[in-house]
């Protein structure tokens, strides 16, 4: 799948709607018992960009960046204000904020991810598209610089430790990071309305995550 690594407008984004989905099946039974299935392992991101269209200017931005696209057909970054962050979106990233594996003196390479809930069914989300000069990494609580302790691939989220800085076993690594929604127009037609002279909307701009 084709995918250009440059974000959406984030002045349009934080005016949107949206957030996780998930499929789940529910079937009734004659008692009134119910059976429930989830189709899917991980959640999706549906997100409505319409909303945050506020002038001409806003138009015309979102008009050139859905053609640069061409339509569905690229994915691209999308920031998600709700969402976007390591920790709580008041707070500042730390690197302890999410354990990403755990050492065996062999395992080189971890992927970015956050965690949600607590002990009772938390869900780990892989993080594939974190933002370049926000992450941060320890190793048993011990800061590690990029580059000389470990490279980081800004595409997939993957944290490749240097040989010689291979965890050791039972070390815990842990990240911090803002991140990006990897995403995808989902539809091939805007339809622009100019309510007013000075001003303008499109009333739905669907955006969905894709999975990489």
């Amino acid at each position: 799948m084709s995918f250009h690594e440059i974000r959406f407008p984030t002045r349009i984004s934080f005016g949107s709607v949206g957030g996780p989905e998930r499929r789940t099946d529910i079937v009734v039974l004659g008692s009134g018992y119910e059976e429930r299935n989830t189709r899917w392992a991980d959640s999706r991101r549906r997100f409505n960009a319409g909303t945050g269209i506020k002038t001409l200017d806003d138009l015309h931005d979102v008009t050139a960046f859905f053609e640069e696209q061409r339509g569905a057909l690229h994915g691209f970054r999308w920031k998600d204000h709700r969402d976007f962050k390591s920790c709580a979106p008041s707070e500042t990233p730390s690197a302890s904020d999410q354990s990403i594996g755990t050492g065996n003196g062999v395992t080189a390479t971890f992927q970015l991810g956050k965690t949600y809930g607590s002990s009772f069914a938390p869900y780990v989300r892989d993080i594939k598209k974190p933002v370049a000069g926000t992450v941060l990494i320890e190793v048993s609580g011990t800061p590690q610089s990029e580059g000389i302790n470990y490279q980081l691939d800004l595409t997939t989220g993957l944290v490749t430790f240097e040989p010689g800085h291979i965890p050791a076993s039972s070390a815990s690594v842990t990240a911090g990071f803002e991140f990006d929604v990897p995403v995808r127009f989902d539809t091939d037609r805007l339809e622009i309305d100019l309510v007013k002279f000075d001003a303008g909307a499109i009333q739905n701009i669907p955006i969905v995550e894709v999975r990489l």
